[in-house]
């Protein structure tokens, strides 16, 4: 039993098809758009270096007010800060070498194949993706610190 389509319903299929193409193209050519570099955008590095100088302009104008605050002189207040900086700089534990935590981690999964909670497979397989940077290192994105994601 084949029905014909009437002129009403061909009209409405192809309006609809022309919204939805509409709805497809216009968000994806807005984006190509956006992603195009624009030749006024700084570069990483000078980006880098103007936060660098507005940290330092910003430690400097705190100095001049806490120095103006307790009517001592600004050198003496910088250098009083520049002191603490590197005292707390001394305090802070050194992180282990890049070789280090590949041994730490070749060790855990080790381990982990020991106690059948993986295959060897599995451990190659996530060294290997260590080894070539696949996962982030410490303070890196998605780093939750401690010996993983077991405590959440």
């Amino acid at each position: 039993m084949s029905r014909t389509m009437s002129k009403k319903h061909l009209l409405a299929g192809l309006a609809a098809a022309g919204v939805l193409g509409v709805g497809i193209a216009a968000p994806t050519v807005a984006f190509a758009e956006d992603a195009t570099p624009s030749p006024s955008a700084s570069s990483s590095a000078d980006q880098g270096t103007d936060r660098q100088q507005q940290k330092a302009d910003r430690q400097g104008e705190f100095a001049e007010a806490l120095a103006k605050e307790l009517g001592v002189p600004t050198e003496k207040v910088t250098a009083a800060l520049e002191k603490l900086r590197e005292q707390r700089k001394a305090d802070r534990l050194e992180r282990p070498s890049a070789e280090d935590r590949q041994a730490a981690l070749k060790d855990r999964l080790a381990q982990a194949v020991k106690d059948g909670k993986l295959t060897q497979e599995q451990a190659d397989a996530i060294t290997k993706a260590a080894e070539a940077g696949v996962f982030p290192g410490p303070g890196g994105r998605g780093h939750h610190g401690g010996e993983g994601m077991t405590g959440r």
